[in-house]
């Protein structure tokens, strides 16, 4: 017998958007041309472009001329990284960013570190959220060019104190990079950030479109080789059609926010306690207050997280484990090993639009039972 298969794996990349998949198809038939040309059909490839940006930037509350569209949530990760230091290269040489970013944003600090730059560590707590005393220190210190925060934990939910780490950067005269991956169509952002990025595959865009917000009076410098297209700030040829598709499913989920928050954090609340109680030697991290509303992460001691995943995985059920940002290697998080908790074992569920109660309570059925299984054939037994 064939089993049901249920994805719970929204965080890495939510099921399309049927409003996505509608604007694709009809974008397909007009957005085939080059924008920046001069023809009819370039005339119509750059009206939708237009529409497009105009759409995002409306959603996003910026100005069109702030945002452009990138090849991927990573690829506008890097730039505002790369591109904000540039900028203030003459201010300092130092990244100042949370122990918990994307592996992106990490990556891109490696870069800018090995180029003899340099790059300072803010620790969070227990639960995941920025140690704010630690952060205003270190962005008060001589020669920080730039600052790097998350606005929630992708792989533990956690919300970050964006505002009050805006506020200290201010203070300190220092820009404030915000990856809001995670947040974008489901929370809003607070204010006070000078550069932001999302990606439309993590709100039920199509992959491949990033968006790069760069707020007027920052001083940023693209660092790529000179290319005219979105302002300079990105380069090469944009998908245009999966860039439509992006902009109109992320004024839809957008509409939607408020509606699937109210029905999917009590399916969160519900994960929380149920595998709490019904699964011995269990550890549900982040915070269980300020956190995404689709997003929950436990570890079980005594079990592989390899093996817990193909497990689930063999019963239909579609998640995460291991690192986010380095699944294929499944090597121990560095977001829980910041945090000081479990880090083997790890299963993180992430819901969408189309999560129903039946598909948790299912899971929720089989998990204890394959937890066992597992401990049992490790020889752990008599939790």
């Amino acid at each position: 017998m064939s089993v049901s298969l249920v994805y719970l794996d929204a965080a890495t990349a939510a099921p399309l958007h049927p409003v996505a998949r509608q604007a694709l198809l009809a974008a397909l038939e007009d957005g085939w041309a080059d924008p920046g040309k001069l023809y009819t059909q370039a005339r119509r490839a750059r009206q939708l472009l237009d529409a497009a940006r105009a759409a995002t930037a409306e959603t996003l509350g910026v100005r069109p001329d702030e945002l452009s569209f990138t090849a991927s949530g990573t690829a506008a990760a890097h730039a505002a990284v790369l591109g904000g230091l540039a900028g203030r290269r003459r201010v300092g040489r130092t990244l100042v960013h949370s122990a918990i970013e994307h592996s992106a944003v990490l990556h891109a600090a490696e870069r800018h570190v090995a180029d003899g730059g340099a790059a300072a560590s803010v620790p969070v707590d227990r639960l995941g959220g920025l140690d704010p005393q630690a952060w205003a220190a270190a962005v008060g210190a001589p020669g920080v060019a730039l600052a790097a925060l998350i606005a929630a934990s992708h792989e533990v939910g956690t919300l970050q104190p964006v505002a009050q780490a805006a506020a200290a950067c201010a203070d300190a005269g220092v820009p404030l990079y915000v990856d809001a991956a995670q947040a974008v169509g489901r929370v809003p952002v607070p204010a006070g950030w000078s550069v932001l990025t999302a990606s439309a595959h993590k709100w039920g865009g199509p992959a491949g479109v990033g968006v790069l917000v760069v707020r007027k009076g920052t001083r940023w410098e693209s660092p790529y080789p000179a290319d005219e297209r979105e302002a300079g700030r990105t380069p090469g040829a944009l998908n245009l059609p999966a860039v439509v598709a992006a902009a109109a499913s992320l004024r839809a989920v957008a509409a939607e926010a408020a509606a699937e928050t109210a029905r999917l954090a009590p399916l969160v609340d519900l994960i929380r306690a149920r595998v709490a109680a019904e699964v011995p030697d269990v550890e549900v991290v982040g915070d269980p207050q300020s956190r995404l509303p689709h997003l929950v992460t436990f570890s079980c001691l005594y079990v592989d997280g390899e093996a817990l995943l193909h497990a689930l995985d063999r019963r239909g059920f579609a998640v995460s484990s291991g690192s986010s940002c380095t699944s294929s290697t499944l090597r121990p998080s560095h977001v829980l090993e910041a945090m000081g908790v479990l880090s083997h074992g790890n299963v993180r569920i992430s819901l969408h639009r189309e999560t129903s109660t039946a598909d948790l309570e299912r899971f929720l059925a089989e998990l204890p039972g394959i937890v066992a299984e597992l401990r049992a054939e490790a020889g752990v037994v008599g939790l």
